[in-house]
């Protein structure tokens, strides 16, 4: 982890001084990728829009479930913030001509030995988690909520790391600041979700 955050500072200053740190803003749909990406960028993108599209729907519950007024403000956030996410991200593999997936996709689809194989990226809630959550109201959706958001952010923390410690990967400037983003929230939410769960 601590190599992953001076690998993000050590080049986030390299962005800055060179101008190109005011936000991920994609290429235009008819630009050419200036700096090839590899696999790992676009396994990356690939899972994180169902590790996106899962926490969208649990934080939507929030109103029908019954939140508490900060859960639910926190849900809402949840919900604009990687919403707009899932969008760059799709636009991202597709000006690359790579697989889009479907921005309300529950799987991350693989292909081992020739074979479509469906999973779930790390922190991801299963069937009975999810469903267990559903079946929740009040004071206990708020606890499981809060327990497995901090467990679905942890994960994307580790596939932030995954992708910066894999060579050649977050080359361009656009994946830099859209994964190093993704890290920094995700971790300022955890604290928050964690003092939460304290009653703080």
């Amino acid at each position: 982890m601590t190599q992953t955050m001076n690998r993000i500072g050590a080049v986030s200053l390299v962005l800055i001084l060179a101008g190109c740190a005011s936000g991920p803003t994609p290429p235009p749909r008819s630009a050419v990728p200036a700096i090839p990406h590899v696999q790992a960028d676009t396994d990356f993108m690939q899972g994180m829009i169902p590790h996106h599209a899962q926490a969208v729907l649990m934080a939507g519950w929030a109103e029908s479930h019954g939140a508490r007024p900060d859960v639910f403000l926190l849900c809402r956030r949840i919900v604009v913030a990687q919403t707009d996410e899932i969008g760059l991200m799709q636009r991202w593999l597709a000006d690359r001509d790579e697989d889009v997936p479907a921005a309300d996709a529950t799987h991350h689809m693989m292909k081992m030995e020739g074979t479509d194989m469906e999973m779930l990226m790390p922190g991801m809630l299963t069937d009975e988690q999810l469903a267990g959550l559903d079946a929740a109201r009040g004071p206990e959706w708020d606890r499981l909520f809060l327990e497995y958001m901090i467990m679905h952010h942890e994960g994307a923390l580790s596939m932030v790391d995954v992708l910066f410690e894999t060579y050649g990967a977050v080359q361009d400037a656009f994946m830099f600041k859209f994964a190093s983003d993704v890290f920094a929230d995700q971790s300022a939410e955890i604290e928050r979700m964690q003092l939460m769960l304290a009653g703080r």
